[in-house]
């Protein structure tokens, strides 16, 4: 199923679109693990394909409270607004036609292209960073890497803030333009350590200058009182919330990555 990308400006209307458009469901994703519908929203004119998900078709999670993944995934389109690099496509929370659910915009693109590889041999070329070893059948190794690129390293910090529990390589879209967007965050903002992602190439590794900012930047977004701390209260727990605040608060103070705990599979699977 592909259609071309047709993205508004992000702006206010490209929210007033996807909140009060029409939406119209053209077909399901098969192969996703919860209801994933198809659809297009229009209003006033303008139309764009997105992605609806609605609450009543997730499947319950022993660790998460059952029907809480769709406003997940508008908390982190909030949080990624809030970093200024644009790394969630815009994601709203709205009645559909089978009730309320997640609508975000669609991304065309082939899901982890040119981002993600198998190698031969124990170390990474240049350009590329390790992640781990992986069987790719008849006793044989591979050492599984992803791309040194900025994009991806942004959308590092970002999971780490809301602790994404499942960040494989089909949640990594390229958009036009340069762009890379990051989909699928119904399983974040759980008060306990769960991130699991391939993004471990920079694991220990100081942030960058940028990084640090828009994570003080961040710090002060998510003060009590504050804009995004009021949006994100009617999305997650309170308990979540100081969590969020509390991620922030050490990625600051260690300046650095964050290394896989021991506690948890660091790696989602499957991978891809």
């Amino acid at each position: 199923m592909s259609a071309p990308e047709r993205i508004p400006p992000r702006s206010v209307t490209t929210v007033e679109l996807l909140t009060r458009g029409e939406l119209t469901v053209r077909g399901q994703i098969r192969d996703a693990s919860n209801a994933v519908l198809y659809c297009s929203v229009a209003h006033e004119g303008e139309e764009v394909t997105c992605v609806y998900k609605p609450v009543r078709g997730e499947r319950p999670l022993w660790d998460f409270p059952d029907g809480t993944l769709a406003q997940r995934e508008v908390a982190a389109y909030e949080v990624s607004e809030a970093t200024g690099w644009g790394l969630v496509p815009t994601t709203v929370l709205r009645d559909g036609p089978f009730g309320e659910g997640m609508c975000q915009v669609w991304i065309e693109g082939e899901p982890g292209d040119g981002l993600l590889a198998l190698v031969d041999g124990e170390e990474p070329e240049a350009g590329w960073k390790a992640i781990g070893f992986a069987e790719v059948g008849e006793g044989r190794t591979a050492l599984l890497v992803h791309a040194d690129d900025e994009r991806l390293r942004r959308l590092a910090v970002l999971d780490a803030v809301i602790n994404n529990a499942d960040r494989k390589g089909g949640h990594l879209l390229p958009g036009g333009g340069g762009r890379l967007y990051g989909i699928d965050h119904g399983v974040t903002f759980n008060t306990e350590n769960k991130l699991r992602t391939l993004l471990w190439g920079w694991a220990g590794e100081p942030l960058t200058e940028e990084a640090v900012t828009v994570l003080k930047g961040l710090q002060e977004s998510l003060a009590a009182g504050a804009a995004l701390a009021e949006r994100l209260g009617a999305l997650i727990t309170p308990a979540e919330l100081d969590a969020t605040r509390a991620r922030v608060a050490v990625l600051l103070e260690t300046g650095r990555h964050p290394e896989p705990s021991g506690e948890w599979p660091s790696i989602p699977w499957p991978p891809v």
